[in-house]
Parts: structure tokens; C-alpha cells; sequence
């Protein structure tokens, strides 16, 4: 198989994978798609590009995610809302080694209680991920979302 297409299938695996866990509610095991150092944020398009670092949401390491994903559970209260990701797009601009940069687009459907499904948010994931252990794993990963409103609630990853 050709070298770039196996590594786009593993790349596509990864977020799949990734947004599989999030859909399914599976939270507690989202932090392991994740490096012990990473980076993980969401930010507004308009501050990515006016290079304002102002996230909405910045964890710097697999602590900082276990902590969010402990706080939805037990302090955090929202209504039932299920997500479901829409990934596409996926473009690999930088691979050297154990390493791959790339990016992505993203759409977010939400479906309350009510059963009305709508965009919650849209944008693109720049992401950077390293090969641990023969499995890919996000060192950096920025949800810059091009969604004008943020949702009152911003709970679940993106």
C-alpha cells in the first residue's frame, strides 16, 4: 500500500475514532487519544485570525482533559443533548517521522430533548499528532470555530 495513502487512513482513523467517543458519550476515554503534554483548545476563527490568544477552552496537558471530563460528570449541569461530528476535508500539510501535521473541517449537530437537531458549531481542527507505541495520539489539537455564536454552553469537547 502507498506509504501517503496508508498514513491518511491511519490519520482518518484517529478522528473518527476521536469523534466516535464524543458522539457515543464515551468521555472518559477521550483524554486517551491525547499525549500526557498536549494541547487542546477551541477558539473563535476571528481571534486565530487577528492572533488574539483568547480560547474559550485551553487544557495543556491529559490532566487538564481528565479534570473537564470529571467536571461534566459530577459538577457541571446541562440538559441531555447528543452530538453527532461530521469530519471532512482531511489534509496532511507536514509529516516527518512519528509526526503529522494536518488539518480538517468540522460540523457539530446537537439533538435536545425537544428532538430538533441543529448546528452547534463549524470550523476546521488544526492538529498535530505523534506515533506512541505504534498508535496515533493528538499532541496539539485547536477546534478554531467559525460559528459567529457560541451555544450558552459549551460543556462537551469538540
Amino acid at each position: 500500500m502507498n506509504q501517503a495513502i496508508a498514513l491518511r487512513s491511519e490519520i482518518q482513523e484517529l478522528l473518527d475514532s476521536y469523534v466516535e467517543t464524543i458522539d457515543n458519550d464515551d468521555l472518559e476515554a477521550w483524554p486517551d487519544h491525547f499525549t500526557d503534554d498536549c494541547l487542546y483548545e477551541i477558539i473563535p476563527k476571528e481571534n486565530v485570525d487577528f492572533d488574539l490568544p483568547a480560547p474559550l477552552i485551553r487544557c495543556e496537558n491529559k490532566h487538564m482533559l481528565r479534570d473537564r471530563v470529571t467536571a461534566l460528570r459530577n459538577a457541571n449541569i446541562y440538559p441531555p443533548t447528543i452530538y453527532r461530528h461530521f469530519v471532512s476535508g482531511l489534509k496532511i500539510s507536514r509529516h516527518q517521522g512519528d509526526e503529522v501535521e494536518f488539518t480538517a473541517n468540522y460540523l457539530v449537530m446537537s439533538t435536545g430533548l425537544e428532538g430538533e437537531t441543529k448546528i452547534y458549531q463549524a470550523g476546521r481542527y488544526v492538529d498535530r499528532a505523534v506515533r506512541l507505541d505504534g498508535r496515533w495520539r493528538f499532541a496539539s489539537k485547536r477546534a478554531i470555530f467559525d460559528t459567529s455564536r457560541v451555544a450558552t454552553l459549551l460543556a462537551l469537547p469538540i
